[in-house]
């Protein structure tokens, strides 16, 4: 290959590298920058937390209240239930 060969293929690669680069810019950058605006919402005051180590469930928490379950459940895992809290205790 001859030196002009060699720089017009250089410079293509290196072009396509920087063109690459602006367009993954453009499409992920306004995702990430989406990502890090705040927004304020309210919650209402019976929303409770996860116990630490746990990852929060999807969705709202329904107790079981069936008679059956109940007659078997705990004082401690029936005050979390009543607390709107997911259940760590047996």
């Amino acid at each position: 290959m001859n030196m002009k060969l060699k720089a017009l293929v250089g410079s293509a690669i290196v072009g396509s590298m920087i063109a690459g680069g602006a367009i993954g810019s453009m499409l992920f950058g306004s995702a990430a920058s989406a990502q890090t605006s705040t927004t304020t919402t309210t919650t209402p005051a019976a929303t409770s937390t996860p116990a630490a180590g746990t990852a929060p469930a999807a969705g709202t928490f329904k107790p079981n209240e069936d008679a059956t379950h109940e007659a078997g459940e705990s004082a401690a895992r029936e005050a979390q239930e009543n607390a709107g809290q997911m259940p760590t205790v047996p």
